[in-house]
């Protein structure tokens, strides 16, 4: 097989956030071929000048299709993946009468290792080819998801869920025990290959303040890993916070006085901001991951995209699986689409696409890594076709610009209209 490779297609880039005041399409470049090399991206151009530059390389030709970063889903629990989509409840009815029972199951290193390639084959698929996902309070969760995604090339943010109090028997640790086991897994694995270590509270809730406090120390001596929880989703689990946290500020702050608030901290939800918590996590450089399916499945509110992007918060978009609806984060930019409806802020497409890659990896702190196609990145992308059911085809048809010609996929598109995606440059699907 030769090293060199050579795609053809319409290649998108980002040159600057489409968020930005020059306005989303000049935030985009396209080219007409791209080369990989060794898992990297070496160059973009045109395929006269790729071809000159490197000879000797298999060219691949995907004709109209577009070549786009690979899809980074910020914020999943992939030992959910069972029980996506059960039936509606609230937040703290939904993880007692579904999520802890199946997350009980993860002790189980076989059954841990057959679910993590069941959602990395899932969400492969999809287009996703870096996740930040919660595990259980098992160890052996962390080693699953970690070992499959190595077996793959993959990047994957991870850590085991710590929690020790509100939670059944057999998924409570202690504030030691939680402390002690991550620390060994960040020995284990943090900075290995592409795997990145986030500790994870699962949220303030299912932790005491001495946990909270342990996990901040913990922080403090392992700087290079993130740190990944749950704020402000839903009203009622606001006014659950205030009652255990009687001297908290606010939510926030039952991380913030922990030693869990600065950059790298990756806060899901965070729906219902109070002013000091907005100004505090722009403050601290924190990041916001917006989770627009789970939002609405479970009945939690509306993210405000606008009003946060305006004041210059870091956000990433996520399914939340499987509190989210689906392992696509096309179905998930839409869902964020319409959620900006709602709230009378419409997105642009390319807002919607940088969301769902460089927008999420500038979230997780990786966007000189992935989430761009750019020279140096790490050869992770997504060929999409724009036409992969008569439905869409019928509407792209009609498209007068590429924008027009993408929104159909955003809004309508599933797996059928993954083309290839590529991992560390090799081909996954």
């Amino acid at each position: 097989m030769k090293q060199d490779l050579i795609l053809l297609g319409r290649v998108l880039s980002f040159c600057a956030s489409p968020f930005a005041p020059d306005g989303p399409e000049a935030a985009v470049e396209e080219h007409e071929a791209i080369a990989l090399r060794a898992g990297k991206i070496v160059a973009l151009g045109s395929r006269a000048a790729l071809s000159k530059v490197l000879p000797e390389a298999e060219i691949v030709d995907h004709g109209q299709k577009l070549i786009v970063p690979g899809f980074v889903d910020a914020h999943v629990h992939y030992p959910q993946t069972a029980i996506i989509a059960s039936w509606g409840k609230r937040l703290i009815d939904w993880l007692n009468t579904y999520t802890f029972p199946e997350e009980m199951r993860f002790g189980n290193p076989a059954y841990a290792a057959e679910i993590a390639a069941r959602y990395l084959d899932l969400t492969t698929a999809c287009g996703t080819t870096t996740v930040a996902s919660y595990c259980t309070i098992h160890p052996e969760s962390v080693d699953a998801l970690f070992e499959a995604a190595q077996a793959r090339g993959q990047r994957v943010v991870a850590g085991k869920t710590c929690m020790d109090r509100n939670a059944p028997e057999g998924l409570r640790d202690t504030p030691q025990s939680a402390y002690d086991d991550s620390a060994a897994l960040i020995q284990r694995w943090h900075g290995r290959e592409r795997l990145i270590y986030a500790i994870t509270p699962r949220f303030s809730p299912t932790s005491t303040p001495e946990q909270l406090e342990a996990l901040g120390a913990l922080w403090t001596a392992h700087p290079t890993c993130l740190m990944q929880t749950h704020l402000s989703e839903q009203l009622d689990e606001i006014e659950w916070v205030r009652t255990l946290f009687p001297e908290a500020r606010d939510y926030l702050d039952t991380y913030e006085r922990y030693g869990l608030l600065r950059e790298g901290a990756l806060f899901g939800h965070a729906i219902h901001l109070e002013p000091r918590e907005r100004a505090r996590l722009l403050e601290a450089r924190a990041s916001l991951i917006h989770c627009p399916t789970s939002n609405t499945f479970i009945g939690s509110g509306l993210f405000d995209m606008s009003g946060l992007m305006r004041e210059g918060h870091r956000i990433g978009l996520a399914t939340d699986t499987g509190g989210g609806s689906s392992f696509s984060m096309l179905r998930t930019m839409a869902a964020a689409y319409e959620v900006a409806q709602l709230r009378g802020t419409p997105l642009h497409a390319a807002q919607l696409l940088w969301l769902a890659t460089l927008g999420s990896a500038t979230a997780l702190g990786l966007q000189d890594k992935v989430g761009n196609l750019a020279v140096g990145r790490e050869a992770d992308l997504v060929v999409l076709d724009l036409a992969s059911t008569p439905a869409i085809a019928q509407r792209a048809t009609r498209a007068e610009t590429l924008w027009e010609a993408l929104f159909p996929t955003l809004m309508m598109g599933d797996d059928r209209a993954i083309a290839e995606v590529r991992i560390n440059g090799q081909k996954a699907v």
